[in-house]
């Protein structure tokens, strides 16, 4: 495994970490200041302004103490557009109750473009969608 790639899946660690704890100033600090976020139901959160305070809400209402499972880190494919542009895919689910296995209905995938901007890699675009069975 590169460098690089360790890097990138830091990046998603942290992102991790940051959710499990609650805090959004942190979870912002990992994107780009352009960034998007596409939630599973598709709204756009544009700028990182956006996506700290939209996680604000959601860590001091109602995803209080949820946890998100899974290794979104470690278990990442990552792929490289360029040497510093990166894409990481990754299955992860959430659990309202703060417990290790995603709720059921909770499951995602999410795709993320990485950017490597000041020597640190940011998440640019962040698309998460819902696991479900397309016959309904």
């Amino acid at each position: 495994m590169t460098t690089a790639v360790t890097e990138v899946r830091d990046v998603l660690g942290r992102l991790t970490d940051a959710w499990n704890s609650g805090d959004a100033a942190a979870y912002g600090r990992l994107f780009t200041e352009d960034a998007d976020y596409v939630t599973f139901f598709g709204a756009n959160f544009p700028g990182r302004e956006a996506i700290e305070s939209s996680h604000r809400a959601l860590f001091e209402g109602p995803l209080k103490g949820s946890k998100l499972t899974g290794s979104l880190g470690g278990a990442a494919k990552v792929r490289f557009v360029r040497p510093d542009v990166a894409v990481a895919v990754v299955g992860g689910g959430s659990s309202l109750t703060g417990a290790e296995v995603a709720d059921e209905g909770r499951e995602s995938t999410v795709s993320f473009v990485l950017v490597r901007e000041g020597g640190e890699w940011l998440i640019t675009a962040f698309q998460n969608t819902r696991v479900s069975d397309p016959r309904g």
